[in-house]
């Protein structure tokens, strides 16, 4: 779960433009950095579906993810991940855990400052068609990973009046599939600071694994 969390984290990062870029895939996606970058929060509902048939998987779950600059705060199934800017949080429910990780200790840690405004090139962009579904004007973009990635495919959905994300959806090497579908949306809403603190006070028969050191 910590790899897919990773990913649609990662999902507001690969907008880029270099040579591998299909022209028209690259200008709609600068766009959406456009939007989403004017933005001073964002609160998100979505639904995470994972789908195997090989392996008899088809299952559902319901997420919120909040963003403020630097920072996050991630809630799905039993897990809720904070951060800080500087720490992360991974609260464990059903096992009554926290992990405590720094925010710049490992290449996968996602810096939600950066995710915008940072180059990639790691993957390889297609504008696959325009069309019309549930009455709204949408774009598909194909990404293909260059290298190093486990899965080898990314489709995304985009509201081309919007420039917003409503789908997209993961295709594993392993025949997995991970969409994500986005129900709301909701840009510069109020949050407080305490959004992204872990406060241990609240949580007092949990055991904390600080794993900085």
């Amino acid at each position: 779960m910590k790899k897919i969390i990773t990913i649609f984290l990662t999902i507001f990062a690969f907008l880029s433009v270099n040579a591998q870029k299909d022209k028209k895939a690259t200008e709609i996606l600068n766009k959406v950095i456009e939007n989403t970058e004017s933005y001073e929060t964002i609160k998100v509902d979505f639904t995470y579906k994972m789908y195997n048939e090989e392996a008899n998987i088809d299952e559902s779950k319901d997420g919120k993810l909040y963003i403020q600059k630097q920072k996050y705060r991630l809630l799905i199934a039993n897990q809720m991940i904070i951060s800080d800017g500087e720490t992360i949080w991974t609260y464990l429910k059903s096992d009554q855990e926290v992990m405590i990780s720094s925010a710049d200790e490992s290449e996968e840690t996602i810096n939600p400052s950066n995710l915008l405004n940072s180059y990639n090139e790691d993957y390889k962009s297609k504008f696959i068609k325009e069309t019309i579904i549930d009455g709204k004007q949408i774009e598909i973009i194909e990404l293909k990973p260059l290298k190093g990635k486990t899965y080898s495919l990314i489709e995304v959905t985009i509201d081309k009046a919007k420039k917003q994300i409503l789908v997209f959806t993961i295709f594993d090497k392993n025949g997995s599939e991970y969409s994500y579908q986005i129900k709301e949306f909701i840009p510069n809403i109020p949050l407080s600071d305490t959004t992204f603190t872990f406060l241990e006070k609240d949580y007092p028969d949990v055991d904390f694994i600080d794993m900085r050191f």
